[in-house]
């Protein structure tokens, strides 16, 4: 099946929730086209949002991320990643691992949610100015509970592996293990004071995000232009006045 072409439909100037299929992709050294960012008729956001609309489709996806492979057309991250994982050798083999991996990335995407909404609390039509008393509360309770909780978890599964500790699910690297890497680097970006702080207790995540980006096809992939440099029009976005130390 990999001897389709992998079509990826997202924003072409942010990593964002499209960023955790790059990813997968470029682990599994498959080639695919990054639709949006290509030049023609057939590329460009105009490609993808003919797709929303409608197209030729009966299933229009509500929103990228989406996926074409095929006759084939996926959307929602989580979805997209549990039709790629068996595909791209991203995840073991047995049902009872791809369900749990599956439930790992869904909880990475409420975790997702919640990094986005500490700058648009309110509503994403609306500026992040035009937010910014209600986004200093939601930012702060983040700091200060929901960030925590959630890394704790991930770092509790990672040491409950029977496995080891090395990867969330099984003995080798998965799409699960790719997004956490992706959620690590994105905080570290968005919130790199307060971060400083939430790594002393979860050196398992820590560890996991150091490997991953070693993994050779990652670090080239890191390391090239198709990789988009965080920026301040994505979910993880650096404001400093949201971002505290811990002990502040």
């Amino acid at each position: 099946m990999t001897d389709r072409p992998f079509e990826l439909f997202y924003w072409p100037s942010i990593q964002g929730r499209g960023e955790f299929v790059r990813l997968a992709l470029e682990a599994a050294e498959v080639p695919y086209v990054d639709v949006a960012r290509r030049r023609g008729p057939h590329g460009g956001v105009a490609a993808m949002q003919r797709l929303m609309q409608g197209g030729t489709t009966a299933r229009p996806p509500f929103a990228p991320p989406f996926l074409r492979h095929g006759d084939i057309l996926i959307g929602q991250t989580a979805n997209i990643l549990l039709y790629l994982g068996p595909l791209l050798g991203l995840v073991p083999k047995g049902e009872a691992d791809r369900l749990w991996a599956h439930q790992l990335q869904l909880t990475a995407m409420d975790f997702i949610a919640e990094i986005h909404d500490t700058h648009h609390p309110v509503s994403s039509g609306l500026y992040y100015e035009d937010q910014l008393a209600e986004a200093g509360r939601r930012a702060g309770a983040f700091r200060a509970d929901r960030a925590a909780k959630f890394l704790g978890w991930f770092e509790q599964v990672l040491a409950r592996n029977p496995a080891g500790p090395a990867h969330l699910v099984g003995d080798a690297p998965s799409y699960a293990d790719l997004s956490l890497f992706q959620l690590v680097a994105g905080l570290r970006f968005a919130f790199p004071r307060a971060m400083a702080g939430w790594e002393r207790s979860v050196p398992h995540c820590v560890a996991l995000h150091r490997a991953v980006a070693k993994i050779p096809a990652v670090a080239a992939y890191l390391a090239s232009p198709r990789r988009i440099a965080f920026n301040n029009d994505g979910i993880f976005r650096h404001y400093p006045e949201l971002d505290h130390a811990n002990d502040d």
